[in-house]
């Protein structure tokens, strides 16, 4: 199993050492020669959903990644990743807009709005979650599972083959929502 990372911006480091934690190959995914290589799957990172989104249109990743995605591909965001993947965006413009969600972007304020508390993921049991200027899901539409709230806002969500989480796992010692990922390959 090879997983690939978008490594235009944002905490894809991050998500490279929770899968050496795993031991599951992986490259990073920066140019448009990089997506012939072969991958089983794909994480867009926490970061920053503007920049990445006129940065895979620059460097020529944009159609391939959304016909990838649409084709069945297996695709985890993170935080921004999961704006990324929203039909709709709130206070924003969609992107790769795979996944019948809205997402509301900063929805916890500015960076001094970040938090971490510990909360149940269906299919997991409790977990822990750190949230980074995060976005939450509005509204989930028809074939999206919520897997976990906060409050009462939706922060992890599943749609077939695509995975999205307003928090960062990549940022704490747990690897269960990676293993969840990595479950969801075939």
């Amino acid at each position: 199993m090879v997983v690939a990372i978008l490594a235009l911006q944002g905490a894809f480091l991050e998500h490279g050492k929770m899968l050496d934690k795993l031991g599951v190959e992986h490259f990073e995914i920066r140019q448009a020669k990089d997506l012939k290589k072969h991958f089983d799957a794909l994480i867009l990172p926490g970061g920053e959903s503007t920049v990445m989104r006129k940065l895979m249109k620059e460097c020529g990743l944009y159609e391939t990644i959304v016909e990838k995605i649409k084709a069945g591909l297996p695709v985890y965001g993170t935080c921004a990743g999961l704006i990324l993947l929203a039909k709709e965006v709130e206070g924003g413009e969609p992107a790769l807009g795979t996944m019948n969600i809205v997402a509301k972007r900063n929805a916890y304020g500015r960076q001094l709005g970040s938090f971490y508390t510990e909360s149940e993921f269906k299919g997991i049991g409790k977990i822990p979650m750190t949230f980074i200027r995060a976005p939450y899901i509005e509204t989930a539409g028809e074939g999206t599972e919520v897997l976990a709230e906060v409050d009462g806002k939706i922060v992890a969500a599943r749609q077939g083959n695509q995975l999205v989480t307003a928090f960062h796992p990549e940022l704490n010692e747990d690897t269960s929502v990676h293993e969840y990922f990595l479950s969801m390959i075939a």
